[in-house]
């Protein structure tokens, strides 16, 4: 970090409040209590720091922070909220593509945990279509040896250059 101000601002003022919920011990702040306010206030820590000083390395570790820290809060304020790993994967890829803005990579991992978060989320509902895939797979799967044999002989038969 060359500038470390907005980090240590952003943590300090996290902390501040942190520690002032405990000592408010109002029902309303208890759910910033614990380890999982924590990650947030240092999730929250590297996303200010990393778009204050355009330090775009931090933007991904901020957002898997303070996600995670959320998932982990907020499920005790809200009953409805929703749970599961299927919230980490959409967290993930929410991380991946907020990276990928500001590096210019990391957009199909985004989109790959994009997908698990859809199919942890809807396989319930969408079981036939899995049953579908994975009869049309395995017939598939059966022939797999012949891939190699069509590596094989590419790698005999191709044009070194």
């Amino acid at each position: 970090m060359k500038n470390k101000t907005a980090f240590s601002g952003i943590l300090f003022i996290g902390l501040g409040l942190y520690f002032l919920a405990g000592q408010l011990e109002a029902p309303v702040l208890r759910l910033f209590q614990g380890w999982p306010a924590l990650l947030a206030i240092c999730g929250a820590s590297l996303l200010g720091q990393a778009y204050s000083a355009r330090e775009h390395q931090f933007i991904f570790p901020g957002f898997l922070l303070l996600g995670f820290g959320l998932e982990l809060m907020l499920p005790a304020a809200f009953p409805s909220w929703p749970r599961g790993v299927n919230v980490f994967f959409l967290i993930m890829a929410i991380a991946f593509f907020a990276s990928g803005r500001k590096q210019k990579s990391g957009a199909g991992f985004g989109a790959l945990f994009l997908l698990l978060f859809a199919i942890a989320t809807f396989s319930g509902r969408i079981q036939p279509l899995f049953s579908l895939v994975q009869a049309g797979l395995s017939s598939f799967l059966s022939f797999w040896p012949l891939g190699l044999v069509a590596v094989g002989v590419y790698l005999l038969w191709a044009r070194r250059k």
